[in-house]
């Protein structure tokens, strides 16, 4: 509980200050931290007695010889939950060192509290990393769901409850769209956008944890008859806190639902494909949830070549116009707004006149009716697919 680097760092600091040694000793008596780097690794037997009574102990210098390794002074007890720990000694006469035995133990007392709390959080942090990186890897043919369960029970969460995963990415934006910002590194940064997280998914069976550099993962415990879009909404409210952070850009990807191991792994993965493919689709949003790319997911596991013949066979005398983009983000805005010229319209931010214009030259170039389902579809999975663009995402 008092380690030797603590309280060697204690007693020197402390030392200084006062302008007498400090001696610190484990609950044996052996001396672990002294402003008198020759004192440690030596017996103070004087300490053995006050660790057993839990009473602070005055000795002169005739008293002081009698007993091994013990030089005139105070000695007083450390006392942690109620344990001794140790002890904490001054050097001098009694007179002159009692009027700051009492402050030096108090403020040795507080930074060994400080010191075991910091390490329990440290262990907590490491623990629930481990645990969502074996979420996230998770096969049933490796380890057993029951054997996660039980370990998750040990930290205090209950993967039976329901829950849904989010995994939030955080990145610095290109240089040349915040100019004069300062580069931050994501590894210097952890805590604070752990910390970011936590303050919004603050319920206790809610599970955060930085998942890599730049990533955190929560399996977020969903609170019965809670609105579908409070998650966006928390989620929308940690990436806008983020990137009020100077030189940070942050996005989340949303899961599905899921009360089990399994569930909750496959959840994690939609998140991160909510991520990738909701970057790909539409750059401006922060938040992405898996349900409203599904389309999108089960393209992107298509092969490259596959989307590429869809492409060429579909929206080949598209592509080859100059306005190609414009013309794909018709079809899209056509499609998800439900084939309405009203909604179509305020997605793109135009007049309903220039969807006409363009929904027109587009019934010209392939020369099949938009207004046909099946033709609508087949146009639309070839935009999808032209924006998802690269290779398979297998």
């Amino acid at each position: 509980m008092l380690s030797p680097s603590l309280a060697q760092e204690i007693a020197g600091d402390t030392s200084a200050v006062i302008g007498f040694n400090v001696l610190i000793t484990d609950a044996e008596g052996t001396v672990i931290g002294s402003g008198d780097s020759s004192r440690v690794g030596t017996f103070h037997e004087a300490s053995v007695e006050v660790v057993r009574t839990k009473e602070p102990a005055t000795h002169n210098a005739s008293q002081a010889q009698r007993l091994r390794g013990v030089r005139p002074g105070i000695t007083l007890p450390l006392v942690t939950d109620g344990q001794a720990v140790g002890t904490v000694g001054i050097t001098g006469t009694p007179a002159q060192v009692g009027r700051f035995g009492l402050l030096v133990k108090r403020q040795t007392e507080i930074l060994i509290r400080e010191s075991v709390m910091l390490r329990s959080r440290l262990l907590a942090e490491r623990a629930a990393e481990k645990l969502l990186t074996d979420i996230a890897s998770y096969d049933p043919l490796v380890v057993e769901g029951d054997f996660l369960m039980f370990r998750a029970a040990e930290l205090g969460f209950d993967l039976r409850l329901r829950r849904v995963a989010v995994a939030f990415e955080v990145s610095v934006p290109d240089p040349g769209v915040r100019r004069g910002t300062p580069a931050r590194d994501m590894t210097l940064v952890r805590s604070e956008l752990l910390r970011t997280v936590r303050d919004v998914f603050a319920d206790p069976q809610d599970i955060v944890a930085g998942a890599a550099p730049g990533w955190i993962g929560v399996l977020h415990r969903l609170p019965a008859r809670t609105p579908a879009d409070s998650l966006v909404a928390d989620c929308r409210r940690v990436t806008d806190v983020i990137a009020a952070q100077d030189g940070l850009a942050a996005r989340a990807g949303i899961g599905e639902p899921a009360a089990s191991v399994g569930g909750l792994h496959d959840s994690y993965q939609d998140a991160c494909d909510a991520l990738r493919l909701g970057a790909r689709g539409d750059g401006g949003r922060t938040v992405h949830a898996i349900v409203d790319l599904r389309v999108h997911q089960l393209l992107a596991a298509v092969s490259q070549s596959a989307r590429t013949r869809l492409l060429d066979l579909t929206a080949a005398p598209l592509r080859d116009q100059p306005d190609w983009p414009a013309l794909r983000d018709t079809i899209t805005a056509w499609c998800e707004s439900g084939f309405s010229l009203v909604r179509a319209s305020a997605a793109l931010h135009i007049h309903r006149n220039t969807v006409v214009y363009r929904m027109n030259k587009i019934e010209q170039l392939t020369g099949r009716p938009l207004r046909e389902h099946r033709t609508a579809m087949a146009l639309y999975l070839a935009c999808l697919a032209d924006r998802l663009g690269g290779g398979p995402d297998h």
